[in-house]
C-alpha cells in the first residue's frame, strides 16, 4: 500500500503545471498564498487553485489559514489559504526497496547494545521479529502480508519462495547480517498474521530473498 500510495504521488507530479507549481511553493520560504503563485507563475488563480489542493490531497503539500493583514474580528477579511512543503517523504523504487526500515532497524540496534553491553547481532534479530509482526495484521494471510511489504512471494510445491529482497545491495554487501534480518522480518509476520502451519528458515539462492517458508 505505501509504494501504491507513493507512485500515486510521484504520478501528480507528472503534469508539467503542477510540478512547476510545487516547485514554486517548496523553494519558497515562508508559505505561500494562490495569488501568490498565480502572480509569480502567470498562471489563472483557478488553475494554481486546481493543482495546489490536488497536491495537498497527495499529501505533498500541506495547507493553513491565516489574515495577512494582521488583522482580526469584523472587517479583518476572511483567512487566506498558505501552502508549504509537508514533512511527507516519497521514495519509489522498482523492484521495491525498504532501506530506509533497514536503517532504523540497524540504528535503533546499535544504539541499545551500546547502551546495555548486549550482542548488536542478536538485538538486530530481535527487533527485526518485533518489526514483522508491527507490519502484519491479524488474520491477513501471510502471502499477501509478504507482498504488502515487497517481498514477492511464490507459492508452490508446498513453500513459498521470495522473488525479491527489499534490502538488495545490503544483502548483497552484509549477507549474512542482512539475512539474519530478513528472517527476523519474516519469523515476525508470521506470529503478527497468527497463521500456523509455516516455517520460515534460510535458504539462499541466486535471485531471490534468503528467506524460504515451508510447510510446518
Amino acid at each position: 500500500m505505501q509504494q501504491t500510495q507513493a507512485l500515486t504521488a510521484v504520478a501528480a507530479l507528472d503534469e508539467p503545471t503542477r510540478r512547476r507549481l510545487y516547485e514554486y511553493v517548496v523553494r519558497r520560504p515562508e508559505p505561500v498564498s494562490r495569488d501568490d503563485v498565480a502572480a509569480a507563475l502567470g498562471v489563472p488563480r483557478a488553475t494554481v487553485a486546481f493543482h495546489l489542493d490536488r497536491l495537498v490531497e497527495e499529501q505533498l503539500l500541506v495547507v493553513g489559514h491565516e489574515r495577512r493583514t494582521g488583522r482580526s474580528g469584523p472587517g479583518a477579511g476572511r483567512p487566506a489559504k498558505l501552502y508549504r512543503r509537508s514533512d511527507r517523504q516519497v521514495s519509489v523504487s522498482l523492484p521495491e526497496r525498504q532501506y530506509e526500515l533497514a536503517g532504523r532497524l540497524l540504528a535503533a540496534s546499535v544504539e541499545e547494545a551500546d547502551a546495555t553491553g548486549g550482542s548488536a547481532r542478536e538485538i538486530l534479530a530481535r527487533r527485526a521479529r518485533e518489526q514483522g509482526a508491527e507490519l502484519a495484521t491479524v488474520g491477513q494471510d501471510i502471502v499477501s502480508t509478504l507482498e504488502e511489504n515487497g517481498f514477492e512471494p511464490r507459492h508452490g510445491d508446498g513453500e513459498v519462495s521470495l522473488a525479491n529482497c527489499p534490502f538488495h545491495r545490503l544483502a548483497q554487501a552484509h549477507p549474512r547480517l542482512m539475512c539474519e534480518m530478513n528472517l527476523g522480518l519474516v519469523e515476525g509476520m508470521l506470529a503478527g498474521v497468527g497463521e500456523p502451519g509455516w516455517r520460515a528458515r534460510l535458504d539462499p539462492r541466486p535471485g531471490s530473498c534468503c528467506v524460504r517458508l515451508a510447510a510446518d
